[in-house]
């Protein structure tokens, strides 16, 4: 997995793109964070995210391997 697709991308940008290709429900899933199932919104996503080091790695391997995935198709 590579980290190229980080490069400029914002954490909003990542968190936003996860959101519309898997929604909450399955992104709660993937990452077991529990602001992405109780009541998940972006705003508190990005506070928990900023002030997590551990959950952010979590979200930017997720997002790596799904832009790497796509790159594929």
């Amino acid at each position: 997995m590579t980290k190229k697709y980080l490069n400029g991308v914002t954490l909003e940008t990542i968190l936003n793109e996860l959101v519309t290709a898997y929604g909450w429900v399955e992104l709660s899933q993937l990452v077991k964070i529990r602001c992405f199932y109780n009541e998940p919104s972006i705003k508190s996503s990005l506070k928990f995210l900023r002030k997590t080091p551990w959950a952010r790695t979590e979200i930017e391997m997720l997002y790596c391997a799904y832009k790497e995935k796509n790159s594929e198709l």
